[in-house]
This record gives C-alpha cells, sequence and structure tokens, in this order.
C-alpha cells in the first residue's frame, strides 16, 4: 500500500506543482513595471515550485513512505505560503492599493486551487488515497466552479470582434454554472449512500459538458498555435486550462468508481 500512497502523492504533486508554478507566471504577466516587489516574490514563487516539479519527477514510485509524507508537507507548506500571497495581492486590488492587469475572479480561483491542493495533500497523508463517496459532491462543486470561470476568463480575453468564440465560451459557462447549482442542491440532501444513484447520473452529465469544454479549450489552443485567434489570450493559459480540464475527466473516472467501490484501504 505504501507504493500506493508514493504514486497517488506524486501523481498530485507533478500535476499541481506545475498549476502553482503557472499561477505565479500569470501574477508576473499581470502587474505593472513599477510593482517590482511584487514581481520579485512572483518569481520567487515560480522558482520554489519549478524546483517541487523537478524534485517530484525525481522521485521513484517505491520511495520509503516517511520521505513521501515529508515532502507532501513541505510542498503544503510551500502551498501555504503562496496562497497566503495570492490572497494578499486580491487585498491589494480590492482595496485600490494597486491597480493590475488581474481579474480579483481569476485571483481567487487560483486562490482556490491553491486550498484544493493543500486539503489534497492533507488527505494523502492521512490515508486517503481517493475520493470517499461522501466527498464526491464537494469534488465536483469545486471543479465545475473551475470550469466555470475558465469559461467566462477565455470570453473576457477573446477580442470583441470574436462573436462566434465569445458566445460558446459564455453558453459553457452557464452550462456549468447549471450543473454546480444542481449539485450545491443535492449538497443539501445527504447522505450521499441516499443520493448514489442521482449521483450517478449527474457525474454522466459532468463527463458530457467536459468533453464540449474540452474540445472548446483545445480549439482555443490550435488557434493560437496557427495564429488564428484575436485576443489577449497567453498561449500557456489556453494549455493550463486544458491541462486542468483533463485532469477533472480523469478524477470523474475515480468519483464514479467510488460511488459503487466504497473507500480504499487507508496507507499506512
Amino acid at each position: 500500500m505504501s507504493n500506493l500512497f508514493a504514486e497517488r502523492s506524486l501523481h498530485e504533486i507533478r500535476f499541481w506543482s506545475q498549476i502553482m508554478k503557472e499561477h505565479a507566471f500569470f501574477l508576473r504577466l499581470g502587474f505593472t513595471s513599477d510593482q517590482s516587489r511584487l514581481i520579485q516574490e512572483a518569481n520567487q514563487f515560480y522558482h520554489m515550485f519549478e524546483n517541487i516539479e523537478e524534485r517530484a519527477g525525481a522521485f521513484a514510485a517505491d520511495t520509503d513512505h516517511e520521505a513521501i509524507a515529508r515532502f507532501n508537507m513541505e510542498v503544503y507548506q510551500a502551498t501555504t505560503r503562496l496562497w497566503t500571497y495570492k490572497r494578499n495581492v486580491l487585498g491589494l486590488i480590492l482595496s485600490c492599493k494597486i491597480h493590475a492587469h488581474l481579474f480579483p475572479s481569476f485571483i481567487d480561483h487560483i486562490s482556490r486551487e491553491a486550498a484544493y491542493f493543500m486539503n489534497r495533500l492533507e488527505q494523502l497523508n492521512r490515508g486517503m488515497l481517493d475520493p470517499l463517496p461522501d466527498t464526491v459532491i464537494n469534488e465536483n462543486v469545486f471543479f465545475l466552479r473551475l470550469m466555470a470561470d475558465h469559461a467566462k476568463f477565455i470570453a473576457h480575453m477573446l477580442d470583441p470582434s470574436e462573436r462566434n468564440l465569445i458566445s460558446e465560451a459564455t453558453d459553457l459557462s452557464y452550462q456549468f454554472e447549471q450543473l454546480l447549482f444542481q449539485m450545491v442542491d443535492l449538497e443539501s440532501m445527504r447522505p450521499a449512500s441516499q443520493t448514489a444513484g442521482i449521483l450517478t447520473r449527474l457525474l454522466e452529465e459532468h463527463r458530457e459538458a467536459m468533453q464540449n469544454i474540452h474540445a472548446f479549450k483545445q480549439t482555443i489552443r490550435e488557434l493560437l498555435d496557427l495564429c488564428c485567434l484575436r485576443g489577449i489570450i497567453h498561449p500557456l493559459f489556453a494549455d493550463h486550462t486544458y491541462r486542468e480540464a483533463n485532469h477533472f475527466l480523469e478524477l470523474l473516472g475515480h468519483l464514479e468508481a467510488s460511488l459503487t467501490a466504497g473507500p480504499e484501504p487507508s496507507a499506512k
């Protein structure tokens, strides 16, 4: 079981450390030239998570359990510092102490992702290798909101002349918000054991919606690569959101399995 603990931990860290590194990059792009201290901090976080990503890639799946647990906590602490930095930047923008080329909702979005990653690392060190049935609703609420956010951000980064793509992004945002509201409504109808059948049906709807937004994000990536898109979307941002869609599709498979199989044994 220790090997499975290392495998799950390293999989999460390899994915999310790259995401955190890119968050620092996006923040750095959004600051103005006179905000040198914030830019310097963003650079430090970029290199910090680049180092974590490289170290995670060097670990073997059969690494000692205690070594992986220590690494998880080290990454947790680094992510906590990044989360604090993001919230500080958000506070500076909302209080009009700085003006940056960053949507406040975007900074809140990337803060939520950091908090999710921190929580996942804690779960792994407690022996929770895969989501439990009772967490299926929470996991979907989190990722459905992320996907709705992505569609909004893309719509706002497209040139106003890209009417068809803006309309498609807006429709996707609405679709994911409706799915999100369905899950929030279901949240008060727990326990999950009594709503398993409903959850199974809803996850099928989520998979269909995910395939739609996945295809849309792939189109955005390809148009950027071909220099056929008008807007201010950075190619790395398009790829970033595409990879997060892949991650949610993978997670949906685990969530669907958890409804029938139940929780896995502890990692210890």
